[in-house]
C-alpha cells in the first residue's frame, strides 16, 4: 500500500468519523415560502458548523400544528426545532414544554426584535421562541382592475366598499376572482380570517363571562358577509383554499383582492413567480362602516425548542443563524432585500435598501403597529389574541368552528346552522373546561 493510499484512507476514515459524530437535528416547519427558501440556504450554517446536520420535515399548515402539538405535549421527542405561532409560545412555555433560549449568542440582539414580537414569545422576561418572519394583515389588490373599473381604494377602506369593487372586477370569463379568501377550515387558516373579519365588525368570541357570542348579530352579519362575498366573487373550491392556494391564484392573475398575512406581499410581487408583480398595491384591513376596528391580527412563526430535546445547545446555534440580522443580509445577497423574511427586527425597517425595494416594508409596518392584540373587539372580553384566542382550548374549539363555517362555504351547510352548531359546541367545550360555571 502506498503512502498516498494510506493518507487517503486515513482522510475518508476521519471524515467518515466525523459524519458519525456529527448532531442531526430534526426540524419541524411549516411550507410556506420563506421556510423554503431557508431550506436552501442551510449550507451556509452546515459549512460554519459541520459538526451539525439537519434533517427536514416540512409539512401543510393543519398537519404540522397537528404533529408538533401532539409530539410536545406527549414529550414524543420527536422534534429538535420546531415552528410554532405566537399562540402556543406563551402557552407551551407555562406548561414547561420548551426550553429557554438563552444561548443565542452575544451578537444575536435580542433588543432589536419587535417589541411587539418579541413580547408574545417572553414569558416572565424569558425568551422561549426566536422569531422567523413577523405578519399582520392586509388587503393585496390589482391595480390595473382597480383603474379599469374606475375604482380608487381609500386609505381606510370599509368591507362595505371592498364588497362592491369585488363585485365590479370580478369577470368569470377572464377567470378573474373579484376576492381571494382563506376557506380551509382550521382554527389558523379559514378562523384567522374569519376571527379578524368579525372583530371588525364588532363582534367577540366570548363575553367577559365566557359565554360564546356566536347567537349575537355581529356574528351573524359577519359570516353571511363572507359567504355572500365568497359566493358571488371568489374562486371555485373556496372551501379548500388556504394561504398557499390563494398565492398561487394570486400570483396566477386570478384574484383582483386577497386579504391575508402580510408577509405574501413579497411573493406576490415577485416577478419571478407572480405574473401580475407590478400590479400590486396595498391596503390596511378594511372595518365595517361605523365600527373603529380594521381586524387585529398579529402573528409570527417562530422556532422554539421542545424541552424533550437532547440537543438544545446545537439546536440554539441554528435558531440564532436563521433568526439573525446576518441570515436576512444573506437572503437580501441571493434574492433580493424585498425576498427577506419581514416583521421582526426594528432595523430592517431602518434599512435604506429594504425600503427601496418592498414598496410594501412601510404598510406592512403599519398594520404590525396598528395591531392591539389586547383589545381585539371594540367589546370588553377577557381574552387576548387578535385573529386567535389565547387560551389552550382554542386549538380544538377554532378547529371545530372552522369546520362548520367551512362547510357553509361548501355549500352544505347554512349560515343559522352553522352558528347554531357552533354556539352549542362551543358552550360545551367552554363549560367541560371550567371557564363557565
Amino acid at each position: 500500500m502506498t503512502l498516498k493510499t494510506i493518507l487517503l484512507s486515513a482522510c475518508s476514515a476521519l471524515a467518515l468519523a466525523g459524519m458519525a459524530s456529527a448532531e442531526t437535528l430534526t426540524i419541524a416547519t411549516v411550507n410556506n415560502g420563506d421556510m423554503i427558501r431557508m431550506q436552501g440556504l442551510t449550507e451556509d450554517f452546515t459549512s460554519k458548523n459541520p459538526d451539525i446536520q439537519l434533517e427536514w420535515v416540512t409539512l401543510e399548515e393543519n398537519v404540522l400544528r397537528e404533529r408538533v402539538t401532539t409530539d410536545i405535549a406527549t414529550s414524543g421527542g420527536q422534534y429538535d426545532i420546531m415552528t410554532i405561532g405566537n399562540y402556543e409560545v406563551p402557552i407551551w412555555a407555562k406548561q414547561g414544554w420548551l426550553t429557554e433560549l438563552s444561548g443565542l449568542g452575544d451578537n444575536y440582539d435580542v433588543d432589536d426584535l419587535l417589541p411587539a414580537i418579541r413580547g408574545g414569545l417572553t414569558v416572565d422576561g424569558k425568551l422561549y421562541a426566536a422569531p422567523f418572519y413577523g405578519e399582520s394583515a392586509m388587503i393585496m389588490y390589482r391595480t390595473d382592475l382597480f383603474e379599469k373599473a374606475g375604482l380608487e381604494m381609500p386609505e381606510s377602506p370599509t368591507w362595505e366598499f371592498i364588497a362592491d369593487a369585488a363585485r365590479k372586477i370580478t369577470d368569470r370569463d377572464a377567470d378573474i376572482n373579484g376576492i381571494c379568501l382563506r376557506g380551509k377550515a382550521g382554527w389558523g387558516e379559514n378562523m384567522a380570517f374569519i376571527t379578524a373579519l368579525t372583530n371588525s365588525f364588532g363582534g367577540r368570541w366570548f363575553d367577559e363571562n365566557w359565554q360564546p357570542q356566536f347567537d349575537q348579530p355581529e356574528w351573524k352579519e359577519a359570516l353571511q358577509f363572507y359567504v355572500d362575498l365568497m359566493k358571488d366573487t371568489g374562486p371555485a373550491g373556496a372551501s379548500s383554499n388556504g394561504f398557499n392556494e390563494n398565492l398561487t391564484l394570486f400570483q396566477q392573475g386570478k384574484c383582483g383582492m386577497w386579504i391575508d398575512a402580510t408577509v405574501a406581499a413579497s411573493f406576490v410581487s415577485n416577478p419571478k413567480d407572480s405574473t401580475v408583480a407590478d400590479k400590486v398595491g396595498y391596503a390596511i384591513f378594511p372595518s365595517k362602516e361605523g365600527v373603529d376596528n380594521h381586524g387585529h391580527w398579529l402573528w409570527s412563526w417562530n422556532l422554539a425548542i421542545p424541552a424533550s430535546s437532547q440537543k438544545a445547545e446545537a439546536a440554539q446555534k441554528f435558531i440564532a443563524w436563521a433568526t439573525s440580522k446576518e441570515y436576512t443580509e444573506l437572503v437580501a445577497s441571493k434574492e433580493g432585500w424585498a425576498n427577506v423574511p419581514p416583521g421582526t427586527r426594528t432595523s430592517l425597517y431602518e434599512n435604506e435598501e429594504y425600503k427601496k425595494a418592498a414598496a410594501f416594508a412601510e404598510p406592512t409596518l403599519a398594520a404590525m403597529n396598528a395591531a392591539d392584540i389586547t383589545k381585539p373587539s371594540v367589546k370588553p372580553v377577557p381574552y387576548t389574541g387578535g385573529q386567535f384566542v389565547a387560551i389552550p382550548e382554542f386549538q380544538a374549539i377554532g378547529t371545530n368552528v372552522g369546520q362548520l363555517f367551512s362547510a357553509v362555504v361548501a355549500g352544505q351547510s347554512s349560515v343559522d346552522d352553522a352558528l347554531a352548531q357552533a354556539q352549542s359546541a362551543t358552550v360545551r367545550e367552554m363549560t367541560r373546561a371550567g371557564y363557565i360555571k
